[in-house]
């Protein structure tokens, strides 16, 4: 996805590679940079909005239905997926520092 404005947390250090975000009409776009595959997981800015205040701790209304999923594997790996959609991969530290930078209202930008 060409053109797109990729923003990573500030906490993810320059040149690392870490958690992307993006916006497109099509909806919200997040991958991983270090992902070999380049898999890019596109959702709407709803289901975006959710998992944000999901990682944020808030309380989710009960018409929010969660529409991503994030699953951490024994072996340091974080998952990021969405039912029928491929998942994004990323590690520990690099899925910490894109919370974080949830927690501080970095990407709060992509639902408003």
């Amino acid at each position: 996805m060409s053109g797109l404005n990729w923003q990573k947390s500030s906490l993810c250090g320059s040149g690392d590679s870490c958690v992307h975000v993006a916006a497109s009409p099509a909806g919200i776009h997040i991958t991983e940079s270090a992902d070999p595959r380049g898999t890019i997981l596109t959702t709407t800015p709803d289901a975006f909005r959710v998992l944000l205040h999901s990682l944020k701790g808030e309380p989710r209304r009960a018409s929010e239905a969660p529409a991503l999923e994030v699953t951490a594997g024994d072996d340091d790996t974080v998952r990021l997926h969405a039912p029928g959609a491929p998942a994004v991969t990323t590690d520990r530290r690099r899925w910490d520092a894109f919370v974080q930078g949830v927690r501080a209202g970095e990407f709060d930008h992509f639902t408003a």
